[in-house]
């Protein structure tokens, strides 16, 4: 049992993970405002990310290079799904979308997570699971507000939708990692995976890659186009992971997951106080039950994990880490 100033601190660092990672879509959305495309804010936010953590992550290792190696294959798909495919397409949905919708929308995760757990291994979802998808969903039509008078883009929502998917990825492909991986060796390696392949696609064409050296506006403020940057890489990847990891072992997995799910409401907040963006009552209302949708499936997963042939199956809980937004 942990001491009740440890847990204290553990409940701190989660926060301050939650917190740092709500502000991403400020960082991005100035990049983006002032020409960047997507794909290149978020091919700097991994790149440096993932430089800064490449000391923690060996030293995490402990010249354990056999389990890096062996997992070389499941770390590039995780790099591709989970980081990059997710990422960038919420950074394209905040493009049309205002930053808490579009993050609401992306935190239906959970429902792919549960329909790819039933239909690739027959874990038949229990009924708090079916119950906690059926009030998400329920909750992504308040979102829209489908019948009042506030209209949202349709590219913005199935750019949303498409994080959605890949943060499920993300979600799955975690917990199907060897656990022998420490989890900022994961994370360190699927920012590096999403950095490479997205500038590879960059340099033949297939994605846009522009960026803008010159002034952005920040806060209301022109300012360099550095501190955007560094506020994205340094406080929205590195701090974020490591405090996350950091709180998530002295909680554990499944309180830190929880713990995490107020992210959503720091980044209304911060979107409200900062861009002015605060949804409408109706939103609020959805994304309400969003959060409470993702809350009845972690407290379906409290019962304990099913397994196939003695091997635990993922579930749709939030990792050490996260990548999402």
């Amino acid at each position: 049992m942990h001491s009740r100033p440890v847990v204290g601190l553990g409940l701190v660092l989660v926060l301050l993970s939650a917190l740092t990672f709500a502000t991403s879509p400020i960082f991005a959305r100035s990049l983006i405002d002032a020409g960047w495309s997507p794909e290149a804010a978020v091919i700097a936010r991994v790149s440096v990310g993932a430089l800064v953590l490449a000391v923690p992550s060996a030293i995490a290792l402990r010249g354990r290079w056999s389990v890096l190696r062996r997992n070389l294959a499941a770390i590039g798909l995780f790099g591709v799904l989970g980081v990059a495919t997710a990422q960038v397409c919420f950074f394209y949905a905040i493009r049309y979308l205002p930053i808490g919708v579009a993050l609401l929308v992306e935190h239906l995760a959970v429902v792919p997570v549960v329909l790819w757990m039933w239909l690739a291994y027959g874990q038949r979802p229990r009924r708090l699971t079916v119950a906690g998808s059926v009030v998400a969903v329920l909750g992504l039509v308040f979102v829209l507000d489908l019948t009042g008078a506030t209209r949202m883009d349709p590219v913005g929502v199935l750019w949303a939708l498409a994080a959605a998917v890949g943060l499920a990825g993300y979600f799955v492909l975690s917990e199907r990692i060897d656990g022998e991986l420490p989890a900022v060796a994961l994370a360190t390696g699927g920012m590096a995976v999403a950095a490479v392949v997205l500038g590879l696609l960059g340099a033949i064409g297939l994605v846009p890659l522009n960026v803008n050296f010159g002034e952005v506006s920040f806060l209301g403020e022109p300012t360099s186009w550095l501190v955007p940057v560094a506020g994205l890489s340094l406080v929205t990847a590195v701090v974020s992971y490591l405090t996350g990891i950091a709180g998530t072992r002295i909680l554990g997995a499944r309180l830190a997951s929880f713990v995490g799910l107020i992210e959503v409401v720091f980044a209304v907040l911060i979107a409200w106080l900062v861009l002015a963006e605060l949804p409408t009552l109706v939103q609020l209302f959805g994304g309400v039950l969003i959060v409470g949708g993702v809350v009845l499936v972690r407290l379906d997963e409290l019962r304990g994990v099913p397994t196939v042939g003695g091997v635990d199956l993922p579930s749709p809980e939030t990792a050490t880490t996260r990548s999402g937004s």
